[in-house]
């Protein structure tokens, strides 16, 4: 049985991201704060692409108030990476994603994590309620174990 975190089938979004040669560090693999980066970008880009979310105009945005990552294996630049996505926790204010980083086409993440936005008003930054176009695309990614 292949673990719920690191297995490519327990994601149902992608993002292909190609790494750039600023990613690695001196030791020569993607250096550990650049998976945050990577995080950021298939969770936004979901938003963006299933929910609708206008990054620069919406009166509701994410904030990332959590984040951990779990190294498992190195990756390096070159390479092109394959950022799975999915929405682990969903509730009225607040969402926590399982993202996973995948080297190519590997079925075992080389790193998993997750990311929790709590939504806010821009012009306030007080809390607020999951808009309801992202809720949707939300609750659509929603991970249920078997």
């Amino acid at each position: 049985m292949s673990d719920a975190n690191t297995s490519r089938e327990a994601y149902g979004f992608f993002c292909e991201i190609q790494s750039r040669w600023m990613d690695n560090d001196i030791y020569g693999h993607v250096n550990n704060v650049t998976y945050y980066s990577y995080f950021d970008t298939v969770a936004n880009n979901y938003l963006i692409e299933h929910g609708g979310l206008d990054i620069q105009n919406a009166e509701v945005v994410g904030f990332v108030v959590s984040s951990r990552c779990e190294y498992l294996a190195p990756i390096a630049h070159p390479c092109t990476i394959n950022a799975g996505f999915r929405v682990n926790k969903l509730g009225t204010k607040s969402v926590e994603y399982g993202i996973a980083i995948f080297d190519g086409d590997a079925q075992q993440a080389a790193a998993w994590g997750t990311f929790t936005h709590v939504f806010v008003e821009r012009a306030s930054g007080k809390s607020t309620a999951i808009p309801e176009p992202i809720r949707t695309a939300l609750q659509n990614a929603l991970f249920e174990q078997a």
